[in-house]
């Protein structure tokens, strides 16, 4: 027998390659698919060289990336208060329950809030105080561009209210001047600069911790967007041989003149730690009102988002970057920020061609989010060669914010479908721990654009952005993949592929469109290696 063989056979096998759709045998050797086709022949072929499993007629698709997740964000998250409850009241109930239990003086995390969902909207400092007097509280807002403090974390930030709005952020303050507690955007770094970090082994251990998770959800590759200490852990990690799961690595916008001193280049690494791109934000988000828009916000005609970076500072940034052969990826949500984006990366195509060996051109550029385009701009990403690195979960969790906020601008939010009929590459994620990880989450909503409860009904919020399943599932495969360049062993099952795959418990092609977000995985492979089973 050669070493590391396997054969899968009586299988239903989607493959995702349009020369071989459907398969129902492969055989794998050494981390790599070397042939697929029907079970008879490969049996014949390979069944006296490796270790053959009966699949007994279970589908077989190949392993999903989610392309934008904060990785280390997401494993410390779950040792945080879930703060995603349906009324402010039980937030603070959370709260009170983890004061009782927590030595005075500990920070108290959590994460999760969202006041678009609450009767009373934000919090305050005030309501935190009264549950937890003994120990400083932070909790994060689910789309991470807020934050509600305690007196106590305050204090321990330094923060009074005579305490400057920071650029780029602000701080609430009631009536009288005084800061109401709530923190946004750039402000956050006050609280943030103010905890205990956790130290690399926490930190490395967290990861660890969420990778069975992330297996079992049937996620076999992400594309990370924390900083330098999650890198720092991921690396601690393959160098300890535990990393069984693909990350590309994004490098802050901060780090971007280490990141060339050192000669860095996006595709640095290997197949399972690899260097992606530079990552900047153009602007916030929609939930706190910080997304750059053309127009203003619906409820608040003074308010039109702030503005990060415009196309001249981020053309300046990305001057840097791609002459070190390092890929850009810009947070831009609000139309004016993608507008802003664009017109940096015409200007960055433009420098790319004109370089001698014309190999900087070929740099896979992307926006992170897409959230809200602009009609005369909806073309520019297919054009330039922009990837579309969208999340179809924000869709239907933000459906009703959309509405409420940016009106029949939304006819054009979350548009998949119109990137696509653009001919722009879509990859997808789902911005975890804003939303869950869940591909099948993010798969059913880009299919239905349909919570989970079925709202707002048959056919959908803007039903003229419905994807096919095959589409969704190519975002989170071939789409990812190609965002990665790595799109030539990745996002199919063919032979000279990596053996990453799922087994599932029922087949996304046939099943009912609502019941996609119910798909379970029975079993995840990365690397020719079960990882995960049932």
């Amino acid at each position: 027998m050669k070493p590391n063989s396997l054969v899968l056979h009586n299988a239903k096998i989607y493959t995702l390659d349009d020369i071989l759709p459907k398969a129902s045998a492969l055989a794998i050797q050494n981390g790599a698919i070397v042939a697929l086709g029907e079970t008879p022949a490969i049996l014949a072929e390979f069944a006296d060289q490796a270790v053959c499993e009966d699949m007994h007629s279970q589908i077989v698709i190949p392993g999903l990336t989610d392309a934008h997740i904060h990785l280390q964000h997401f494993a410390l998250s779950l040792q945080k208060i879930n703060c995603e409850t349906a009324t402010q009241l039980e937030c603070i109930q959370k709260v009170s329950e983890r004061a009782q239990n927590t030595q005075p003086g500990t920070w108290i995390l959590g994460h999760g809030w969202n006041q678009n969902n609450w009767a009373e909207g934000f919090g305050n400092a005030k309501l935190l105080d009264q549950v937890s007097p003994n120990n400083p509280v932070y909790l994060t807002a689910k789309s991470l561009h807020a934050g509600w403090a305690n007196t106590a974390a305050m204090r321990l930030a330094h923060l009074t209210a005579g305490t400057p709005d920071p650029e780029g952020g602000k701080f609430s303050r009631d009536a009288e001047g005084n800061l109401s507690g709530i923190l946004f955007e750039s402000a956050m770094e006050v609280i943030n600069h103010a905890m205990p970090p956790p130290t690399p082994a926490e930190i490395e251990n967290a990861i660890l911790a969420a990778f069975p998770i992330l297996w079992r959800m049937g996620l076999t590759g992400v594309h990370d967007f924390d900083r330098r200490t999650c890198f720092s852990a991921l690396q601690a990690i393959h160098l300890d041989k535990k990393l069984k799961l693909r990350v590309i690595k994004s490098i802050p916008l901060e780090d971007l003149p280490s990141a060339v001193a050192l000669g860095l280049r996006t595709g640095f690494g290997d197949d399972f730690l690899r260097i992606g791109s530079i990552k900047a934000f153009a602007d916030g988000a929609l939930g706190p009102h910080t997304a750059a828009m053309f127009q203003s916000y619906e409820d608040d005609p003074e308010n039109r988002g702030i503005l990060f970076l415009d196309a001249e500072e981020l053309y300046e940034h990305g001057k840097q970057a791609v002459e070190q052969g390092l890929s850009l990826a810009v947070h831009a949500i609000g139309d004016r920020a993608i507008h802003e984006v664009l017109e940096a990366f015409a200007q960055l195509r433009q420098l790319e061609a004109g370089q001698a060996s014309g190999a900087a051109f070929r740099l896979r550029h992307r926006i992170e989010h897409v959230q809200v385009i602009h009609a005369d701009d909806a073309h520019r990403l297919a054009d330039l060669d922009i990837i579309a690195s969208m999340q179809p979960i924000h869709a239907t969790s933000d459906m009703r914010m959309a509405d409420r906020y940016w009106g029949g601008r939304s006819a054009l939010s979350y548009a998949w479908r119109t990137q696509l009929k653009h001919n722009a590459r879509l990859a997808f994620g789902s911005d975890a721990p804003v939303e869950s990880p869940n591909p099948f989450w993010g798969i059913h909503a880009a299919v239905t654009r349909q919570r989970q409860d079925g709202s707002p009904g048959v056919p959908g919020w803007y039903p003229s952005q419905r994807l096919t399943v095959l589409e969704a599932l190519q975002g989170f495969t071939s789409g990812a993949a190609y965002a990665a360049g790595m799109e030539n062993r990745l996002g199919r099952l063919s032979p000279g592929y990596l053996a990453d795959l799922l087994v599932l418990d029922t087949d996304p092609f046939t099943c009912r469109s609502e019941q996609l977000y119910a798909i379970q995985p029975l079993a995840t492979m990365v690397n020719g290696e079960w990882v995960w089973r049932i």
